[in-house]
């Protein structure tokens, strides 16, 4: 079976590299990430060049050596010895070949198959449109992302230092999906608005509509602020620059307000993406007091750059995320087009995420029941408590949890909270 798998694995890389080359209007996109990897593609600048599927190149990616001698009595292929590669020799007949080998799952997750297969055979129910939406951009990947990195410092290395004050995923890096997160109708809401936006970017630059794009999260940790900023990096196709604002102000407090401006520049550079400031009270707090010189310049950088920044004429969305929203003055509110709020979940919304949190596992625990036990419990602690209950069955030699596992997971967050609340003086 393992073997057949391989032999698949082979004829659509064949397939695909074939399709590509012979049909110009597909692009890199049209590829999966793993026909990109073994055909070597990492930059969508320049011109199109053919793509060849090289022995090595098999090897390294799918660790299959020697990978003519597996298709050796395969009718439809061709080995070239001048360079050690691999071809197609029909694209129809190994159409036909690749459908009636159990090929057809494999051609809806790949575009370029789909469209080919939808060509020249619209029986097959294959919507081109829909295998190209789910597949994973090139854009999004992080070869692109770096490469981009790259042409920027060769541009200007002054950037550097801006880059060493951020953290930088790219979508493909970042775990957390939409689809993981309970959003409120409100969320749901911003986000299609962002979405539109995004899709009407020269229009709304024509009317001159610029207050969109500059969110601030509030609420309590644990409810998923960080995890909605996260998570829309893939919705939107965009890389998210992770910056603590405790991380950038430096001992020297004059050097701050630079640290400021140079994230700032990472982000027009780095556009379009997402410019996430977590901690955000940490520098724009109540400035009411005889604060340090320096320290209120940080402030007063960090307001200007807020200014100066825009989805709609820099392509990069901004999000301030903070626990403590009673610390920021009015200067730092009326620079947020939206203020975004996250409340710890009620009865309804703690059963979803507890149920979205199981949903690989049988348990037969009524869930309401844990829903109704754990008032005041964050999305951060009921994945802590799910978890801990999935080790205390595996520490039983069990691999799904009972109602005494949960029981033991809402124990300890309740005593982890009791900690937190004692005074030792």
């Amino acid at each position: 079976m393992a073997r057949d798998e391989e032999i698949l694995d082979l004829i659509e890389l064949l397939l695909t590299a074939e399709i590509y080359n012979q049909h110009v209007h597909l692009n890199v996109n049209d590829l999966t990430p793993v026909a990109r990897e073994v055909y070597g593609i990492h930059s969508m600048d320049g011109e199109r060049t053919p793509v060849v599927v090289a022995e090595s190149a098999l090897q390294r990616v799918l660790g299959i050596p020697d990978a003519h001698l597996r298709l050796d009595k395969h009718p439809l292929t061709m080995y070239e010895e001048f360079g050690h590669r691999l071809r197609i020799t029909s694209l129809p007949a190994g159409l036909t070949w690749f459908v009636k080998n159990g090929g057809l799952p494999r051609i809806r997750k790949n575009p370029a198959l789909a469209w080919y297969a939808h060509e020249q055979d619209p029986s097959l129910d294959i919507s081109y449109a829909e295998v190209r939406e789910v597949n994973p951009r090139f854009e999004d990947s992080r070869i692109y992302l770096d490469r981009r990195i790259s042409r920027m410092l060769a541009e200007d290395d002054k950037i550097r230092s801006g880059l060493d004050l951020i953290i930088i995923s790219a979508p493909e890096e970042v775990e957390q999906t939409i689809d993981d997160i309970i959003c409120s109708p409100d969320q749901i809401n911003r986000i299609i608005k962002l979405k539109v936006a995004l899709e009407y970017l020269e229009f709304l630059k024509q009317r001159r509509v610029y207050e969109i794009g500059k969110l601030l999260f509030i609420g309590p940790p644990g409810t998923g602020k960080t995890s909605l900023a996260f998570a829309l990096t893939r919705v939107l196709h965009m890389p998210i620059l992770e910056v603590r604002l405790s991380m950038v102000t430096s001992q020297y407090l004059g050097e701050t307000s630079k640290n400021i401006d140079r994230i700032f520049d990472v982000a027009r550079e780095l556009s379009p993406c997402i410019l996430f400031i977590d901690e955000f009270d940490f520098l724009a707090k109540s400035r009411i007091g005889d604060d340090h010189g320096a320290m209120k310049r940080a402030v007063n950088a960090l307001l200007k750059n807020i200014d100066r920044i825009s989805l709609i004429r820099n392509k990069v969305l901004l999000i301030g995320a903070t626990n403590h929203p009673q610390l920021l003055d009015e200067a730092a509110w009326r620079r947020f087009d939206e203020v975004i709020p996250f409340d710890l979940p009620d009865i309804v919304t703690r059963e979803l995420i507890l149920r979205r949190l199981l949903v690989d596992s049988t348990t037969e625990c009524d869930i309401r029941k844990v829903a109704e036990n754990t008032e005041n419990f964050s999305g951060a602690d009921l994945k802590m408590l799910v978890r801990e209950a999935i080790l205390s069955a595996l520490i039983d030699g069990r691999t799904e949890p009972t109602c005494d596992d949960l029981t033991k997971g809402e124990l300890l967050i309740t005593a982890r909270d009791e900690n937190k609340a004692r005074n030792w003086y």
